[in-house]
């Protein structure tokens, strides 16, 4: 993409200088000093907002699943599915296999991202609540699904979308999987923490009993942040290579995700009330048939994504006709 110039520039025939007129080079030590400051604010603004998120986590309290083992173990059955999930998306990718050192600090970027979400949809949903049951509905589209999935993209964005090895459009699904894997996870910690009556329990058939439906209900919550945040990642990996849109491209990702979450908060409990009614199923059953059918459906959406860019690799990186032959007779002489 060619450099923009000013009319002032554009006009010179190169002869007069034109610094701190229409263009700029660091001369003197002013420059230097407001260079370093640059520099500086780029480089400790990511760790300010790492920092701020970790101060955030700790006060709502989502280290239990660190430091309590019970809550630790809940919460790792919880997220077997949807780290089955971004396993699946993991080894789609047709390029290059993603660095483990990108994949680790992505997902710990979101359990950390997280803290702001649940900041965000606290403070701001409870504007909603005047409007009662329609205030709700609202609050999905407009605060959590949009708030949730512009986290998860965060932890994305701050890390491995700036390193090299991010170089691929497919490599924003992968990356956005272990988002919506990070997020689940602390996400589920959260609300196990919150919901289990932790009085005289240990880690025989206490805990299978009184977190056995707590697990299995945030176990089928999980999938769902990684197929959102992966279709959201997707098109960051879009953006990446197509920076003349690069804006549109990552608002158009964020607004499918943000919908599809948004649409499974508001439909989870209605569809497992019709599925009741209509089916032999009932109570957990009815739940766990209703998101299967769901996330199945986006599931579904992704993966075609996944493997349409699988095939135009395949096809971009086919020999031509008479490579083949060359290729073919060099063998058949051999």
């Amino acid at each position: 993409m060619v450099e923009k110039q000013d009319p002032v520039e554009r006009a010179s025939d190169g002869a007069m200088d034109l610094y701190d007129i229409s263009t700029w080079e660091q001369r003197t030590s002013v420059d230097g000093l407001a260079s370093a400051l640059y520099w500086l604010f780029r480089a400790s603004s990511r760790f300010l907002i790492i920092a701020v998120a970790f101060g955030l986590l700790v006060s709502i309290g989502g280290f239990a699943a660190i430091t309590d083992l019970e809550i630790g173990l809940l919460t790792v059955l919880s997220a077997i599915p949807a780290l089955g999930l971004a396993a699946y998306v993991y080894y789609s990718d047709i390029t290059t296999g993603e660095p483990l050192v990108l994949l680790v600090g992505t997902f710990l970027l979101s359990v950390l991202t997280a803290s702001f979400a649940a900041i965000l949809n606290s403070y701001i949903g409870g504007y909603f609540e005047i409007l009662g049951f329609a205030g709700t509905l609202l609050s999905f589209f407009l605060v959590v699904g949009p708030v949730e999935e512009s986290m998860k993209l965060l932890a994305v964005r701050l890390f491995a979308y700036t390193d090299d090895r991010f170089n691929s459009v497919v490599d924003g699904a992968v990356y956005g999987a272990m988002a919506g894997l990070g997020f689940a996870f602390i996400e589920n910690a959260i609300y196990i923490t919150r919901e289990l009556p932790m009085q005289n329990l240990d880690l025989g058939l206490g805990l299978l009993g009184m977190g056995g439906s707590i697990t299995a209900a945030r176990a089928l919550a999980g999938p769902g942040h990684v197929i959102y945040s992966a279709i959201a990642g997707y098109y960051l990996g879009l953006a990446k290579f197509n920076r003349e849109n690069r804006g549109p491209i990552i608002i158009k990702g964020l607004l499918i995700a943000a919908f599809i979450h948004a649409m499974y908060n508001v439909t989870v409990g209605f569809g497992t009330v019709a599925i009741d009614l209509f089916t032999p199923l009932s109570g957990l059953w009815a739940f766990v048939a209703y998101v299967l059918i769901y996330d199945g459906i986006f599931g579904y959406f992704l993966i075609r994504k996944l493997r349409r860019y699988s095939r135009a690799y395949r096809q971009a990186h086919m020999p031509t006709y008479d490579e083949a032959s060359m290729q073919s007779e060099t063998t058949e002489i051999e």
